[in-house]
């Protein structure tokens, strides 16, 4: 095969890239890492102890940082700590719980760090509830609650997949 003037020139003028400069990849995979870390935090999920079954809904917001109160078939926890039997409450014929209202009390006047003191001035209580525990128990933990000055008080459930309707 003939060298030719036209294959003498291009390959003069052809470069060869014979290495790569990898340390702004490496900035740019740092500073990807770093946005990851800091905004993996963000998300918020909420873990239901084992003895707590969750009933299933359409949820439309995600949970906020507040006083949480676990109600299993067998006890009541408020913030992790064991208040009350559900048998007690299903015999009590008042609406308000003592233990309950006291274990609030309790709450909002130990506080320790920045977080606790914004979930106490909220005013918001999160219940977790048994599927299988008796509304009327449920009403009376809520009635508790908005009388020691609670206003807002959620239900969690689990979040059930979006059902599309297919029109």
């Amino acid at each position: 095969m003939r060298n030719t003037r036209r294959i003498k020139r291009m390959s003069r003028n052809r470069t060869k890239v014979t290495k790569m400069n990898l340390t702004s990849l490496m900035d740019v995979f740092t500073i990807l890492v770093f946005f990851l870390l800091v905004n993996s935090g963000s998300v918020e999920v909420m873990e239901a102890p084992k003895q707590v079954t969750l009933p299933e809904s359409m949820v439309q917001e995600k949970p906020r940082e507040t006083v949480v109160i676990f109600v299993s078939p067998d006890e009541v926890l408020v913030q992790g700590k064991s208040v009350m039997k559900v048998a007690d409450i299903l015999e009590s014929g008042s609406s308000n719980i003592a233990p309950i209202t006291e274990r609030l009390a309790e709450l909002r006047t130990s506080v320790v760090g920045p977080s606790t003191k914004w979930v106490s001035e909220s005013q918001e209580v999160t219940i977790l509830a048994d599927k299988s525990v008796p509304f009327t128990v449920i009403k009376r933990i809520m009635t508790s609650c908005t009388g020691e000055g609670y206003g807002q008080v959620s239900l969690a459930v689990i979040q059930k997949a979006s059902q599309t309707s297919a029109i």
